[in-house]
Order: structure tokens, then C-alpha cells, then sequence
């Protein structure tokens, strides 16, 4: 039983990543529709914001101030929320109502991200900004001061080429400098390590097992978060607006609700909770530039299996697939049916499924056997929502 409970624990640290990440998406999905390829990237900036955050409080010895973290959660949120909001506002309020075009686009996004952090440089950034200067700053005058209704397509077929051919020329030149620091990538192809604090090092005893202080903290990171957005959403006047919108979005707008604004608020806090997580993924192991790839399926089954857009739902889902994919995955199953001659054919079983691939196997077999009971989920939808 104490093996049982270490496992379970172990596997609720999981979930818990799980659940943060999903809660955004479950937010974004249940009140745009709008299937978000790039929410695990949105992830992996976030770990990769606590990763410069440790290094710039790192001293001249190596050693990283113990409370960085703090540090670290509010500003990957911000990083990732930003991200999502630009996201928003640049691609995805366009492609309101095509779910297909949204999830190409968003699946375009997440390779130019992954791509963008593995040869990511201060030249880069000088020609992305001098395109937008060029690009955003001759749309904003051509708007002031012509008829833009009459010029608008010809004025960006001449601006988009014109834009991207003095940024990549300016690029080259300045790259012709020959000054490393502008051309050397921050972060390159390889993994890097976010060390843990002093505090979040070592575990709680009990018995002949360990429970990691770093596992303790993102469970109880996720309770906060979570508590938080119960809040949010049914004590804030924002959070009101979310839910009506979410319900009707028409007559939401009819009673004034600025929805374009509620909006891109829920995706930007969609995506900084993705952030938040991303930030607990770092205590786990090291952070590459596909790892959301490697949350970003699981994150989907939960909101899927929980019922779009339920926040019960979604930490019940999290729970079951976090410590089922743990328990199968690690062969703790396995091992304690090994204890007894008597479930050989379940340790036979459940032994062929002791890998963390197999187990993902085991879990979406499962899944696909449930939706064909339940297809919408734990708790579905109801009322016009569903309708809709």
C-alpha cells in the first residue's frame, strides 16, 4: 500500500502539470472553439523565461539565489501571456469560426516558435523589429493620412515584399560586422537545466521512500492556481463576462459586453497559465525546444475527456490520466501484482505496458473506450452552449 501511495503521489505531480496547462486550454477551447497547436510552445517559453530568470540571479560563484522561483512564476506568466495575446490579436481574431484555418495557423505558430528558440540571436530580433517598424509603422501612416478603404490591398502587397527585403538585407549587413554576440544563438537546439532551489531540494521521508519537496510544490502550485481561477472567474466582473460570453456570446454583445476584449483577456490567461506550467515542467528535468510537444497531447485528452470548457471536469481528467500514465508507465502496477502468483496474467499485462510510451498506448486506448460511452466528456455541455 505504501508503494501504491508513492506511486499515486508521483503521478499526482503530473497531473498537476497536466492540469495547469489544461485549464487555460480548457478556458480558450470552451469559450472560442479555437484548437490551440501552440499552447505547448507557449509552455516551453515559460520554462525557458525560468531559465533566464535563474541565470540573471546567479553571483559570480554559481550559485542561484534561493528564491527565484517566486520570480520566476510571475514572469513566465507574463511572457507566455504576452505571447498569447499577441497570437490573438495577430492571427487568431481572424480566423473566428474555421476551425481548420485556426489549427493550421496555430500549427504554423508552434514550429516558428520551436524554430525561434533553437536559432534565436540579437540579429534576429534587430531584423524582426525592423520589419514591424517598417511593415505596422507605414500601415499606421498610410491609414492617417489617405483614403486606406480604397489603397488598403495594394498598399500592403507593396509593403509586405518591400518591408521583408530591407530587414533581410539590413540583417545581412549588420551580420557583416563580425560581432559574435549578435549572431551567437541564446539558447541553440540543446536541452538546458534549471536547478532547483536549495529549498526544493531533497524530500520528506516516509518509511523507505522519498516525496521530492520539488513535487510538493507544484501540487501545491496547481491547488493555487486553480483556487485562483475559480475565483476569477465567479467572484471578478471579468470573470462574469467570460462565463456570459462563454453562454451567448450575441447576447452578450447586445448587453454591451466588449467580447473582442474578453477575448483576448481569456487567451491571454489561457496562455499564462500555460507559462506557470511550464515553469513546474523545469523542476521535473531539463527544457528543449520541443518540449511541450510532449505535454501538448496529453493536455488535449484532459480537456477532451473532461468535457469542454468544465473545470471540474478538467482536474478530474488530469487526475485519472496523470496517475494512471504513472502508475502503468513506471510499473508500479506491475510490481504489486508481481507479489502474488495469483495475478500473474495482470503482471504479465501490466509489465508489457511498464514503458512511458506503452503506457500512452494503454492511456489513449482507454480514453477512446470511454468517449464511445461518454463522447462529450465527464461533464458535457448543456443547454444552448451545446446547441451552438
Amino acid at each position: 500500500m505504501l508503494e501504491l501511495a508513492v506511486g499515486i503521489f508521483n503521478g499526482l505531480s503530473i497531473s498537476s502539470v497536466l492540469l495547469i496547462s489544461a485549464l487555460g486550454l480548457a478556458i480558450v477551447f470552451g469559450l472560442m472553439g479555437v484548437i490551440n497547436l501552440a499552447h505547448g510552445e507557449l509552455m516551453m517559453l515559460g520554462a525557458y523565461a525560468t531559465f533566464v530568470v535563474q541565470n540573471l540571479f546567479r553571483d559570480s560563484s554559481g550559485e542561484v539565489w534561493g528564491g527565484y522561483i517566486l520570480v520566476a512564476l510571475p514572469i513566465a506568466f507574463l511572457v507566455s501571456a504576452i505571447a498569447g495575446l499577441t497570437l490573438e490579436r495577430g492571427v487568431i481574431r481572424f480566423l473566428y469560426g474555421r476551425p481548420l484555418e485556426t489549427l493550421l495557423a496555430t500549427w504554423g505558430v508552434s514550429l516558428i516558435l520551436r524554430q525561434f528558440v533553437r536559432s534565436g540571436n540579437w540579429l534576429l530580433v534587430i531584423a524582426i523589429a525592423l520589419f514591424c517598424l517598417l511593415f505596422f509603422g507605414g500601415l499606421w501612416w498610410l491609414r492617417r493620412n489617405t483614403d486606406w478603404d480604397r489603397i488598403r490591398s495594394q498598399s500592403i502587397s507593396i509593403l509586405l515584399p518591400l518591408s521583408i527585403a530591407i530587414s533581410g538585407i539590413g540583417g545581412v549587413l549588420v551580420s557583416k560586422t563580425g560581432v559574435q554576440a549578435l549572431t551567437k544563438p541564446w539558447f541553440s537546439a540543446r536541452n538546458v537545466d534549471v536547478t532547483a532551489p536549495a529549498w526544493l531540494r531533497g524530500g520528506w521521508e516516509v518509511g523507505i521512500y522519498q516525496l521530492p519537496y520539488s513535487r510538493i510544490f507544484i501540487i501545491t502550485l496547481t491547488v493555487l492556481c486553480l483556487l485562483g481561477i475559480y475565483w476569477f472567474l465567479n467572484r471578478s466582473i471579468w470573470g462574469l463576462r467570460i462565463r456570459a460570453v462563454t453562454q451567448n456570446r450575441e447576447m452578450s454583445a447586445c448587453l454591451g459586453i466588449p467580447t473582442e476584449t474578453v477575448d483576448a483577456l481569456t487567451f491571454a490567461i489561457g496562455s499564462g497559465l500555460a507559462g506557470i506550467a511550464g515553469c513546474a515542467i523545469t523542476l521535473l528535468g531539463s527544457v528543449g525546444p520541443n518540449t511541450g510537444q510532449n505535454y501538448i497531447v496529453d493536455t488535449f485528452m484532459v480537456v477532451v475527456v473532461g468535457g469542454v470548457g468544465n473545470l471540474l471536469g478538467t482536474v478530474l481528467a488530469a487526475l485519472a490520466i496523470g496517475i494512471v500514465s504513472y502508475l502503468v508507465g513506471s510499473g508500479t502496477l506491475a510490481l504489486l501484482f508481481s507479489k502474488s502468483d495469483v495475478f500473474q496474467p495482470l503482471t504479465d499485462f501490466f509489465t508489457f505496458f511498464a514503458t512511458t510510451s506503452m503506457a500512452k498506448v494503454m492511456v489513449f486506448a482507454l480514453i477512446i473506450a470511454f468517449l464511445q460511452v461518454k463522447p462529450s466528456g465527464i461533464f458535457p455541455q448543456k443547454g444552448r452552449t451545446a446547441e451552438l
